[in-house]
């Protein structure tokens, strides 16, 4: 019988047990995760834009294929109530004039550029303020262009989204360890291959052997990581690092609690010293802004572990006090509501693109098999940079997939271990 272990439980994770689940045995599958609090980075703490269409080339099928996924299980499951799922208008915004270029890919986050970058004006803006956000405060002079067309662009709530998946897969039988790491990979003493792995519970210090035919390295900014302690005679590493960014989730003044705003917003802007601001509308009433993000930040040990700056919290909230035409003139963001604080770590692979794929066998390390064909096998599904949210529905369906050895619904073909 074929077991499935999965290293990491974000969305990437969970969206990945939800459609194994689908046509494997649930209790056949299990979630291990070692962070005492789950989707404590990218995963709880993103702003869950959806895009059909702003991908590199490389990725543009699986950008397909997530946008209609979101689509269909927010209709399945009435998403918009439980996640708050939703279309969105999204807007370019700046104190000049700004030229789209139309770029695809992710040279926008390498430079410190807006993600509007990707994308062309599909109209600028005609002086009326017609179908912009109503709260967004403007000056003589701005640019404003909408950059979406309608249908191609949307909003989720991403720790939502993530807690529907992970109780649909319990509530089906899917196994989860939490607090809990995999500590080594044993093989099977008849044929060699990897036939179980070893758990240790965080809390209660007591290891236990999993059965395992196929593994999944799905743990975001920690893949890395977790693969070179798992496999440390390995010939190849996973090439991804880490971008750190801050996040501030607040309610605008004007805004009833009970009365949510039933037009979503998305808002790329270029107008701050060093950083562009993105800011989110959602269907609560709830604005989410985020925008100052660090390369050079160490990773911690744990996703939980991750520190709050008061001092890049506090810049959103003068950012959000001049962007936000709720407060004062003079920008005065600092008796905000704050609904929530974030930092977390977002994976970025060194070509800008996620990474799907099995590791090949020979590059496992000296004494390292897997069972044959879909039989068996080591997988990494990470690197998705900014696009986790958008891309993690269609990447956990394609990697359940690949998996079970059944025809994939995207093509992935360009999103292999970028190393030979």
């Amino acid at each position: 019988m074929n077991t499935t272990v999965i290293l990491g439980s974000g969305l990437i994770g969970v969206a990945t047990a939800y459609y194994l689940s689908e046509h494997q045995i649930p209790s056949t599958i299990h979630l291990v995760d070692p962070s005492p609090e789950l989707f404590s980075s990218a995963s709880g703490f993103a702003g869950g834009f959806l895009a059909k269409d702003w991908f590199a080339p490389q990725s543009a099928s699986l950008g397909l294929l997530s946008f209609s996924e979101h689509q269909k299980l927010a209709e399945q499951n009435d998403g918009r109530a439980k996640w708050g799922y939703t279309k969105s208008s999204t807007f370019s915004h700046s104190h000049v004039p700004v030229t789209l270029a139309g770029k695809r890919g992710d040279d926008w986050l390498r430079t410190g550029q807006s993600r509007a970058q990707v994308v062309t004006a599909v109209e600028s803006d005609d002086g009326t303020g017609n179908g912009r956000p109503p709260w967004l405060r403007q000056v003589e002079g701005d640019d404003v262009h909408l950059i979406s067309e309608e249908g191609t662009t949307g909003l989720v709530d991403p720790l939502r989204l993530c807690q529907f998946l992970l109780q649909t897969c319990l509530d089906r039988g899917v196994r989860l360890h939490h607090p809990a790491k995999v500590i080594s990979v044993r093989t099977d003493a008849r044929h060699g291959e990897i036939g179980s792995v070893r758990v240790a519970e965080t809390t209660s210090s007591t290891e236990t052997d999993l059965p395992c035919t196929h593994l999944l390295i799905a743990a975001g900014a920690w893949s890395p990581r977790v693969f070179a302690e798992l496999f440390p005679r390995a010939s190849v590493r996973l090439p991804i690092s880490s971008l750190a960014g801050h996040s501030l989730v607040f309610r605008p003044p004007q805004v009833p609690r009970g009365d949510p705003e039933p037009v979503s917003y998305s808002v790329y802007s270029t107008t701050e010293d060093g950083w562009s601001p993105e800011l989110y509308a959602r269907l609560d009433g709830n604005i989410y802004i985020a925008g100052i993000n660090s390369a050079t930040e160490p990773l911690p040990p744990l996703p939980s572990d991750a520190v709050i700056d008061a001092a890049k919290i506090r810049k959103l909230k003068e950012t959000a006090g001049r962007m936000v035409s709720s407060f004062d003139q003079e920008g005065n963001g600092a008796d905000l509501e704050v609904v929530r604080e974030g930092h977390c770590f977002r994976p970025v692979s060194d070509a800008g693109v996620p990474i799907l794929a099995r590791i090949p066998d020979a590059d496992l390390g000296i004494g390292v098999r897997t069972r044959p064909g879909p039989e068996g096998g080591v997988y990494v599904a990470a690197g998705h940079g900014p696009w986790g949210i958008t891309l993690g529905l269609g990447t956990g369906k394609v990697m359940a997939e690949m998996m079970q050895g059944r025809r994939l619904s995207a093509d992935v073909s360009g999103l292999g271990l970028p190393y030979r």
